[in-house]
C-alpha cells in the first residue's frame, strides 16, 4: 500500500466485503405472502417528508455555502534542474493534482520531458473558501506551494490575482489575499468543537477540475492524526473528497464551514470512503495569525514527549491512567524554569485532559504567551501540580543542523537532516550483535523523517549506502552526501533479524 494525499495523502487499508443473499431471500417470500392490492399501496407520507426534509437541508446547505468556493490554480515557470555534483534526479510530478498524478507519483524518470536541464512549467488545481469580503481566501499550504502564480476563479466567473500568499507548512494551511477585490461572498464559519460523529456535512470543491461538485457524508471521525502533517488533528468524513477537492471547505447542514478538505486515505490514488479535514477552530486560529503578522506564534514547554503505554503506566504507578510522559526536560525552556521532570506524566493542561502527545501539543501552542499556566503531572504515584510560563516556540527549535556533533556520553555522531537520522561508529558495544559486520550504528531518527517513515530505528547497523561500504562516520557522510532526497538512498542495513535492503526516498 502507498500514502496519498490531496494531491498526496494518507493509508488506507483494503477489506475483504462479503456479500450475505439470506435477507434478499427473507424479502421475497414475504412478498409471496402479500395480497397483490397492498403492493399497489401509496408510500407512507412520514419517510417521504422526512428525505424530502433532508433534500432540502442539504439543497440550503449547499446553496449558502457553494458562492464562497473558489477554483484555486497554480502555476510554476520553468526551472533548471538541481542536484548534487551537478547531478539530476527525478523531477517533480508534472500531473500533480491530476487524474494521472498517480504514474509518475515518483517523479519522472531522469532527463524525461526536461531538455536542457530544465524542468517544463507546470499547473495545479486546488479549491478554497472566501472568509473575507474584501478577497481573503482559505486554503491548503500545499495547493499554492511553490507556484510563482496563483489565479483564483469564483463561481460566477471572475478571476482574481493572488497579491500576496502566506502559508504555514506545519498546519497545511495557506491565506490568499486577492488583489483589487471587493464585496466578495463570504462563508460563515461554524465551531468544530461542537461536531459529533455521526453528523451530516458536505464536501465542496472541485474534483478533477469539475468546478463546484457537492458530495455529502457524514463525520466519521474526530481526532486524526497524518505524519507527514505535525501541527493538525484532523476531521474523518465518508463524504468524497478526491484530487482538487485540497482546500475546499466541509459544510454543516447550517451552511457553516466546519473543516478544510486536506487529504484521503487511499490505495488508488481516488477516493475510497475515507476523507480528512482540518478543523474549522484549528484553520481559523492559524489563518488569523496569517492575516496579522504573516507567520504563526506558537507557545512550547520545552519537553520531549511520548504516548503512555501499557507497561510503562504499570512502571510509573499509573495503570488505568491516562496521560502523555515526558521523556526529556531540556534545559533553558520554560518546563525546566518550572522543575517538570523527566518520566512525569502529564495528566492536564490549565485543567483540560490531555491523552495524547498531539493533544498536549495543541493545547500548548495555543496557549497566551507569557501567561503562567497550569500543568498537573503524576510524579512517583502522585498528582503534583506545576505552574509553567509558556513562552513562543524558537525557530528551529529542536531541530539539529546536519553535520557532526558529540552526542551525550561523548560519541561522535553524523546527523542528516535531510534524511532524518543520526548515526554513531560501531564501537565495542555493538561487537555481540554485529560481530564480523563493518557499518555505523543508526543513533537517532527524526520522528517525522525518511528514516522514520521506513520503519528505520535506532541500533541497526548501516552497512553500505548504495554499493559504498561505510565504516566510519566520515564515510557515510561523505557517501550520504552524494545523495538527494528526492532521488532516494539506498541503504544496506543488518538487524539481530538478518540483512535488509531499504529505500529512503521523498515523495514529491
Amino acid at each position: 500500500m502507498s500514502t496519498h494525499e490531496t494531491p498526496d495523502g494518507a493509508v488506507a487499508t483494503s477489506r475483504r466485503v462479503r456479500t450475505l443473499f439470506f435477507p434478499l431471500v427473507a424479502s421475497a417470500a414475504l412478498l409471496m405472502t402479500v395480497p397483490a392490492e397492498s403492493l399497489a399501496a401509496e408510500p407512507a407520507a412520514g419517510p417521504v417528508a422526512a428525505a424530502n426534509a433532508l433534500s432540502r437541508a442539504f439543497r440550503d446547505a449547499a446553496g449558502k455555502a457553494t458562492p464562497s468556493v473558489v477554483v484555486v490554480r497554480s502555476e510554476t515557470k520553468a526551472r533548471n534542474v538541481t542536484a548534487n555534483g551537478g547531478r539530476r534526479g527525478p523531477m517533480d510530478n508534472p500531473f500533480r493534482g491530476t487524474p494521472f498524478e498517480d504514474f509518475f507519483r515518483d517523479g519522472m524518470p531522469e532527463g524525461f520531458g526536461a531538455p536542457n536541464g530544465r524542468t517544463p512549467p507546470r499547473s495545479g488545481i486546488g479549491s478554497g473558501v472566501i472568509v473575507d469580503a474584501t478577497g481573503i481566501v482559505l486554503t491548503n499550504n500545499h495547493v499554492v506551494e511553490g507556484a510563482d502564480e496563483v489565479t483564483v476563479e469564483l463561481t460566477d466567473g471572475r478571476e482574481f490575482k493572488a497579491a500576496d500568499i502566506k502559508t504555514d507548512p506545519d498546519s497545511d494551511i495557506a491565506v490568499i489575499r486577492l488583489a483589487d477585490a471587493t464585496g466578495l461572498p463570504t462563508a460563515a464559519l461554524g465551531n468544530s468543537d461542537e461536531l459529533e460523529i455521526g453528523d451530516w456535512v458536505i464536501a465542496i470543491g472541485n474534483p478533477f477540475e469539475l468546478e463546484t461538485t457537492v458530495s455529502a457524508g457524514i463525520i466519521s471521525a474526530k481526532g486524526r492524526e497524518l505524519g507527514r502533517i505535525r501541527r493538525s488533528k484532523f476531521l474523518q468524513t465518508d463524504a468524497a473528497i478526491n484530487p482538487g477537492n485540497s482546500g475546499g471547505p466541509l459544510v454543516n447542514l447550517a451552511g457553516e464551514v466546519i473543516g478544510i478538505n486536506t487529504a484521503i486515505a487511499s490505495n488508488s490514488g481516488a477516493y475510497q470512503g475515507i476523507g480528512f479535514a482540518i478543523p474549522i477552530n484549528q484553520a481559523r486560529w492559524v489563518s488569523d495569525q496569517l492575516i496579522a503578522r504573516g507567520n504563526v506564534e506558537r507557545g512550547y514547554l520545552g519537553v520531549s514527549i511520548a504516548p503512555l503505554d501499557t507497561d510503562m503506566a504499570e512502571k510509573l504507578g499509573a495503570a488505568g491512567r491516562k496521560g502523555v510522559l515526558v521523556t526529556e526536560v531540556m534545559p533553558g525552556t520554560p518546563a525546566a524554569e518550572a522543575g517538570l521532570q523527566d518520566l512525569d506524566l502529564v495528566l492536564s493542561f490549565d485543567g483540560k485532559p490531555v491523552d495524547s502527545p498531539r493533544t498536549l501539543q495543541e493545547v500548548v501552542e495555543r496557549a497566551s504567551i507569557g501567561n503562567k499556566h497550569t500543568v498537573v503531572v503524576l510524579r512517583d504515584g502522585k498528582e503534583v501540580t506545576v505552574n509553567v510560563e509558556v513562552k513562543t516556540l524558537p525557530d528551529q527549535f529542536g531541530q539539529r543542523q546536519q553535520g557532526r556533533r558529540i552526542a551525550p556520553g561523548g560519541a561522535e555522531t553524523f546527523y542528516s537532516k535531510a534524511f532524518g537520522l543520526e548515526v554513531r561508529e560501531k564501537g565495542s558495544i555493538a561487537e555481540d550483535a554485529y560481530e564480523g559486520f563493518d557499518g555505523v550504528l543508526v543513533d537517532r531518527v527524526d520522528p517525522d523523517g525518511l528514516a522514520a517513515e521506513v520503519g528505520l530505528s535506532p541500533g541497526v547497523l548501516i552497512r553500505k549506502v548504495g554499493k559504498t561500504p561505510v565504516t566510519s562516520i566520515d564515510e557515510f557522510a561523505a557517501a550520504l552526501e552524494q545523495e538527494t532526497p528526492e532521488a532516494g538512498v539506498v541503504l544496506q542495513i543488518r538487524t539481530p533479524r538478518g540483512n535488509a535492503v531499504i529505500l529512503l526516498k521523498k515523495e514529491v
